[in-house]
């Protein structure tokens, strides 16, 4: 029952306004159970936007900079200390709760609907792939990190503020209400930014869409339903404030594929063919045509070049495929179809089974005309076979009959956090499982002169598990313009090299060591850094 109150003098505030009396639905323009559920539902959208943007930052920082663990420690670390200073802060704006959580909607739907841009803004415009960047995208990823870690954390305080004016209840009933609602929007907006946001709207537009989403309801909210706790000035700035960021918001999101377009012109070159978004990764082809060379980037990354790619396929297969039978082999990734060709070179291959991650690369390399003349149509040879697969899965699967007389390892770059199975003692002993007797694997090892412990830690990795080993390396032709698995140009001064390890097993006896030919050098012992330790799955050891 709402007990009576005195009437307020002229031009005097609400009596509910700022402590939460019975009478708070005085002012209310619905009644206390549906303003209570409006605020509810209001604080389930912000939530599920807050955890789209932090999403959208990990993810767009993985893809420009690589080493997602790392991108992921550093978001969440910096919005869960900046959300404790937002809440902290937020403690002064109590007393005009409903235009400081106007104000805050506003701002974080400005900042977080544009982050995005600005990070890939940031990474296409700011000069090379090298230190330079990579340094200068951390601080921007920090500043988003921080900006809207401090708005969200400033959320929760004014909310509860608000709950609490529609009707008062107990401390611990309003806290519970209100995380009830948060939770269950971050799952929301947790499940959504994966299986809809990224696949059909991309990271761009589906922050812009976010940004929109979280403006539009928090000023609803705050102009709807605590329309009598503002002034009028109040009212009015407030709705030209939200109106100036949707329209910010909306000319983004109508011009984002212009930029995008843009973008990656700067980032790539003006000689973009192909790009697109198959699922697993972005995918891009440039040249290819009027004698420009072909070169195919992954997520970014560098991944094949026509200008020297021979020089590291030649060199990752040829000195396994010499070195006794070569009946059946087995390509871990490779749906480039680049490795098959020179493994088809060798007219007594029977069996090329290929396990590539991305059937979008396997589409690409079997229809686009530059990289199908590149890899010599290999993917229409009836001796080639093509599985849509994990690797890591694929080898757990593999029936223990099948043996292969090679195994090559075309796989991304250890250092890339999503790669490190690939690089683990687990993943080799199962590779070592699908070898004949006398098989022999040969894996890329990511560069020697460059990342000397990284290499060496891959050729410790697979002595683990019993096998053999013969590093070596072949230099590049251009040496300012170095490929293979996720490698890109310019990021170093030292010389760029590919590192190869080859293994075999040591049942027979010690053999002579193979011959290597295809220009490239055995390492021997006065070259290995000693005493690495194996990555495994539970401790990698490839960071740095």
């Amino acid at each position: 029952m709402i007990e009576p109150h005195a009437p307020a003098p002229p031009g005097a505030p609400p009596p509910w306004r700022g402590h939460g009396g019975p009478g708070a639905q005085a002012g209310l323009p619905v009644r206390p159970g549906i303003g209570r559920f409006l605020v509810l539902a209001g604080v389930f959208v912000c939530a599920a936007c807050g955890l789209v943007y932090e999403l959208e930052l990990v993810a767009l920082a993985a893809y420009l900079i690589g080493d997602s663990v790392t991108q992921a420690s550093v978001v969440l670390s910096v919005m869960v200390f900046a959300m404790g200073i937002g809440s902290l802060a937020a403690k002064r704006l109590r007393p005009r709760a409903a235009l400081g959580f106007g104000a805050i909607e506003a701002a974080l739907a400005l900042v977080g609907g544009c982050s995005a841009l600005a990070l890939y803004a940031a990474f296409a415009w700011t000069g090379d792939w090298g230190g330079m960047w990579a340094s200068g995208s951390r601080y921007l990823l920090v500043a988003f990190s921080l900006a809207i870690g401090l708005l969200i954390g400033a959320e929760v305080p004014l909310l509860l503020e608000l709950i609490q004016r529609i009707r008062r209840q107990d401390a611990a009933g309003a806290v519970a209400d209100l995380f009830a609602a948060d939770y269950v929007g971050a799952l929301v907006g947790g499940l959504a930014f994966p299986f809809l946001l990224l696949p059909w709207l991309g990271q761009l537009t589906g922050a812009l869409l976010t940004g929109t989403v979280n403006a539009l309801v928090g000023g609803a909210l705050v102009l709807g339903l605590f329309r009598h706790d503002l002034t009028r000035r109040a009212r009015w700035l407030l709705l030209v404030t939200n109106l100036i960021v949707l329209g910010l918001l909306a000319t983004a999101a109508v011009h984002v594929d212009d930029f995008e377009r843009a973008a990656r012109r700067a980032v790539y070159g003006k000689d973009v063919r192909v790009a697109l978004q198959t699922g697993v990764q972005e995918v891009v082809l440039t040249g290819g045509r009027d004698g420009r060379p072909l070169s195919l980037f992954l997520d970014g990354r560098l991944r094949i070049s026509g200008r020297d790619e021979h020089r590291y396929h030649r060199a990752l297969v040829h000195p396994a495929l010499r070195a006794g039978p070569h009946a059946r082999v087995l390509v871990l990734g490779g749906g480039d179809g680049l490795a098959a060709r020179e493994v088809l070179r060798h007219e007594d291959v029977r069996q090329v089974d290929i396990v590539e991650l991305d059937p979008g690369v396997v589409r690409l390399a079997r229809t686009d005309p530059a990289l199908s003349a590149l890899n010599g149509h290999a993917h229409d040879d009836d001796r080639v076979r093509v599985f849509t697969e994990d690797s890591f899965a694929w080898l757990r699967g593999v029936r223990p009959t099948q043996r292969y007389d090679v195994v090559i390892s075309d796989l991304p770059d250890p250092e890339i956090t999503a790669s490190t199975k690939l690089y683990s003692q687990e993943f080799y002993g199962l590779a070592r499982e699908v070898l004949a007797p006398d098989g022999r694997m040969v894996v890329h090892a990511g560069p020697v002169s460059s990342r000397r412990h990284v290499f060496w830690t891959v050729d410790a990795t697979v002595r683990a598990t019993g096998l053999r080993t013969t590093p070596y390396r072949v230099t590049a032709a251009d040496p300012g313009f170095v490929t293979g698995p996720d490698r890109t140009a310019h990021t170093s001064r030292s010389p760029h090299d590919w590192g190869f390890v080859l293994a075999t097993r040591p049942e027979g006896g010690r053999r002579p060591p193979p011959a290597l030919g295809t220009g490239a050098a055995r390492l021997d012992a006065t070259d290995r850094v000693r005493d690495l330790p194996p990555s495994t799955l539970v401790h990698p050891r490839y960071a740095g």
